[in-house]
């Protein structure tokens, strides 16, 4: 590996351990799925809200409401951050997605919500994450990325996150397959000393791409590799995208 592909990977798992993130909570409502470790099912039940894990404890939600504030967690502790329209689930209603900040501490989880439009113009919360948004700053109380920006694309949910330092681009995108909201497609953009290093990792087709440019040549050449990888199915629920890629630089070292 090439000491950009080092260097990013460095300083992304810096920043990915200044920000860990509590597993997701494991109430009566949410089963694990033996058949991926980085995904969670909803299973029925009674109860009109779910949960997830914060360092403060245990986050509530309603499971039904009229609009997006309705959401927000029982310890009002949370507002909404950003917020995106569209349809999701191919049933021509207008679904949003919307993602939570802690009003005091913008070193906290960011939860982002899945709200599915109802043909009485209600909505339900059929997906939530805090691993799909990064926290917004570390402890150290340094801005992880310059820009970010959630919308809702011909039925896919983008996520994109930029900045010129350590951190990059990193531009992230779901969309249900079935009745589960999945992970596609990653793309990453890292200025290095010398060169440019892009990647485009397309989870359907098990396939990733790598274009390194040098920047230190008049002409800016770029050498550009692709290898086929075992499918991977990630879901919303427990999927951090910044992970993902950590985690596919260590299985393909040795193959750049």
């Amino acid at each position: 590996m090439n000491k950009l592909l080092t260097y990013i990977i460095v300083a992304n798992l810096f920043l990915s351990c200044e920000n860990k993130v509590p597993k997701v909570a494991t109430p009566k409502a949410i089963t694990t799925d033996t058949s991926n470790t980085n995904s969670a099912v909803e299973t029925e039940n009674e109860s009109d809200e779910k949960e997830l894990n914060t360092q403060e404890g245990p986050l509530v939600f309603p499971k039904t409401g009229k609009k997006a504030s309705d959401f927000l967690p029982q310890n009002n502790a949370y507002e909404i951050q950003y917020e995106a329209k569209g349809d999701l689930n191919s049933d021509h209603l207008e679904d949003l997605v919307v993602v939570l900040q802690h009003i005091e501490n913008n070193t906290e989880i960011r939860p982002m919500l899945i709200l599915l439009q109802d043909k009485d113009k209600s909505y339900r919360l059929d997906k939530m994450s805090n691993f799909a948004m990064p926290a917004e700053y570390n402890e150290h109380n340094y801005k992880i990325y310059d820009t970010e920006d959630i919308n809702i694309d011909k039925g896919v949910l983008q996520i994109q996150l930029s900045a010129i330092g350590p951190s990059g681009n990193n531009y992230s995108e779901f969309k249900y397959i079935n009745k589960d909201f999945i992970l596609t497609n990653i793309e990453t953009f890292n200025q290095g000393a010398g060169s440019w290093q892009e990647l485009y990792y397309d989870l359907e087709k098990g396939e990733i791409t790598e274009i390194i440019t040098n920047t230190m040549l008049e002409d800016t050449p770029s050498e550009k590799k692709t290898i086929k990888l075992s499918k991977e199915k990630h879901k919303f629920e427990n999927t951090s995208p910044i992970q993902i890629i950590i985690d596919v630089y260590s299985k393909i070292d040795s193959q750049w």
